[in-house]
């Protein structure tokens, strides 16, 4: 019964607050060059996602963040005015728009990686392999992967 201390209340309230502190900390890094470019968290997210699915579908973008087309197209109309993303008509399918990032939106994506990857790097280089294998597959049942 020892084993599952870590499934009581209190336990898991401790666990809720550093995640919680971990995503604001892993996000506060990068706070300043968003300012610089006038972007929030919303642009972020989407530069991330267009980076890692360069070509993803509006309708892809739209189930991965989670958001209403309202809310998506006020961050894509910021990104397009900052020439960051650029869109283009699918191959295959021309009614879809495929999102890619511009070069500046990849310098952007990067300056904003740079900041963040200091605390990742820091924490995956003083952990083993077992300790960060456990951690993300946990995070993958957070997030039900």
């Amino acid at each position: 019964m020892k084993d599952l201390l870590y499934l009581k209340d209190d336990y898991l309230k401790e666990f809720i607050e550093k995640l919680f502190i971990g995503y604001r900390e892993s996000f506060n890094d990068p706070k300043k060059i968003l300012n610089k470019y006038s972007l929030g968290i919303a642009h972020h997210k989407a530069i991330h996602l267009i980076s890692l699915h360069q070509g993803i579908t509006i309708s892809q973008l739209l189930r991965k963040l989670k958001v209403t087309k309202q809310s998506l197209n006020r961050v894509l109309k910021d990104l397009i005015s900052l020439n960051t993303i650029e869109f283009k008509k699918g191959e295959k399918d021309t009614r879809l728009k495929h999102v890619f990032l511009t070069k500046k939106g990849n310098q952007i994506f990067n300056e904003i990686f740079l900041a963040q990857k200091k605390r990742i790097y820091k924490a995956l280089i003083n952990s083993s392999s077992i300790e960060i294998n456990s951690f993300n597959n946990v995070l993958k049942k957070i997030i039900n992967e």
